[in-house]
């Protein structure tokens, strides 16, 4: 029985890189799922691509495209994984009970209790920063704070960029003690 699916030899015949693109969108839905984070997501499809055009992975034909290139992501995946122990386990499973290893994922967000003592020392420095002399403090807030360029921070307070430097720090070094 003859199907009309294509068979691939990455050495024989050469997917073209467009054939192997077309998955991309794919990959990295699967690889997020999996990761829960975009951006190790998108670098370990990427990982595949380049050991794919390489020639580092073969590709023989004997299963669709998009399945080999699923099963080459899997282990960039399990490698990623080794490398990351934050990462407890690749189970997919449903059938495990709640809070189980299997479904315990680091979460790059800080928790509940993080974000207020966050928020609540965040409070604190600017209340420190607040009580810095007028100097410091105007130096502290614009360029810190705003995230202004030196230049226009030095021109609105009518100083020299060293001298900006100099309050900077001096506030910095208040901060700190």
């Amino acid at each position: 029985m003859e199907t009309n699916r294509p068979t691939y030899a990455m050495h024989d015949a050469h997917a073209s890189i467009a054939e192997v693109v077309a998955h991309r969108a794919y990959l990295v839905r699967f690889a997020m799922r999996r990761l829960r984070d975009p951006m190790l997501a998108e670098d370990a499809v990427h990982d595949v691509f380049e050991a794919v055009l390489s020639g580092r992975a073969s590709f023989a034909g004997r299963a669709a495209l998009r399945s080999w290139l699923t099963a080459v992501l899997k282990n960039k995946i399990v490698d990623e994984m080794r490398r990351t122990p934050a990462h407890e386990s690749l189970d997919d499973d449903d059938n495990e009970a709640p809070g189980s290893a299997a479904l315990r994922v680091a979460c790059p967000r800080p928790g509940p209790e993080e974000v207020a003592e966050q928020r609540e020392l965040l409070g604190r420095t600017l209340d420190r920063i607040e009580a810095l002399p007028r100097g410091l403090r105007d130096a502290m807030h614009l360029r810190v704070i705003e995230e202004r360029p030196t230049v226009s921070v030095c021109r609105e307070l009518g100083i020299s960029e060293e001298n900006l430097f100099v309050r900077v720090h001096r506030a910095r070094k208040h901060l700190l003690s």
